[in-house]
């Protein structure tokens, strides 16, 4: 079985997306999202019918913002978070969010699985709880997808694959 990176990353907004404070955010959210959807080893970003996920708010605080995405490796999710226009908006961030001790997640899906909200949020939990596990990692903290590490295990013991 192939596996596929999802991640969650949270948001508390200072403001209302209709307020001035939020006003860099949603002027670059349509160029940050084609970004995403045409960067190597994307797969899937949860959006509404708007093109985004701005309007869903799935925590009780109305300001919590979410953002969820599935791509095909760890490095690919990597390299458009941390070397592509991205880059620019999360230098932003602090004008738009609160600071937060846990606002990112990534954990391993089956490849075509598409991660819900409420599973989002228990990884979250989970890392915010726990740590770096291979249920909920980060970026600093990462574990290799179950398939990898079948490999890894079968080429030590001399398995064929």
């Amino acid at each position: 079985m192939s596996f596929q990176l999802a991640q969650l990353n949270v948001g508390l907004a200072r403001a209302p997306m209709d307020d001035p404070v939020m006003a860099g955010f949603a002027a670059a959210l349509d160029r940050i999202n084609a970004l995403a959807d045409g960067a190597p080893g994307f797969v899937w970003r949860l959006a509404t019918e708007d093109g985004d996920a701005t309007a869903i708010r799935p925590y009780e605080d109305e300001r919590m913002m979410v953002n969820m995405s599935v791509w095909e490796s760890i490095e690919q999710l990597r390299e458009f978070v941390y070397r592509s226009g991205h880059v620019e908006v999360m230098g932003h961030r602090r004008e738009w969010f609160e600071r937060m001790r846990v606002y990112m997640v990534l954990w391993w899906v089956p490849e075509g699985h598409v991660p819900g909200i409420e599973e989002a949020k228990q990884r979250l939990a989970h890392l915010e709880l726990h740590g770096p596990t291979s249920y909920a990692f980060t970026f600093k903290a990462s574990f290799p997808s179950p398939d990898a590490l079948q490999a890894t295990i079968d080429d030590q013991v001399g398995c064929p694959a």
